[in-house]
């Protein structure tokens, strides 16, 4: 049974930083995060996938987060800097074993087969 368990969440202001978490119990070779906002659609913003360590990101995050992966504990994690108001959401880590061609072009981690239950993401 996979389970993927995201924690860090939480209030920050604008300008701040924040770390999510997501341990899992199984590995893939492709995880990453996705947000959903209040009334929008979900986001894919940041994927790593392990085989070649290889990082994408989502426009809207480029540069301001990264993401990276721990083996040794099983987690994944989300630095997130520069915060906007914009970013305010419901993050979600996301794990699949197939993340090839617009799956990774296009960072559609929402797409992924499997995710956890989120961590709430307010910036202010």
């Amino acid at each position: 049974h996979v389970q993927l368990v995201e924690s860090g969440g939480g209030s920050v202001q604008a300008g701040g930083s924040l770390t999510l978490s997501c341990k899992w119990t199984e590995d893939f070779p492709c995880m990453g995060w996705f947000r959903q906002a209040a009334g929008k659609e979900r986001e894919g913003i940041a994927a790593v996938y392990s085989p070649v360590g290889i990082r994408t990101y989502a426009n809207s995050v480029k540069g301001r987060f990264t993401i990276s992966r721990n083996v040794d504990e099983n987690t994944l994690a989300l630095q997130m800097n520069s915060l906007k108001p914009e970013d305010t959401a419901m993050y979600y880590c996301a794990a699949d074993r197939n993340c090839g061609g617009s799956r990774w072009l296009e960072v559609k981690v929402h797409e992924y087969q499997y995710s956890g239950q989120g961590t709430q993401v307010t910036v202010s």
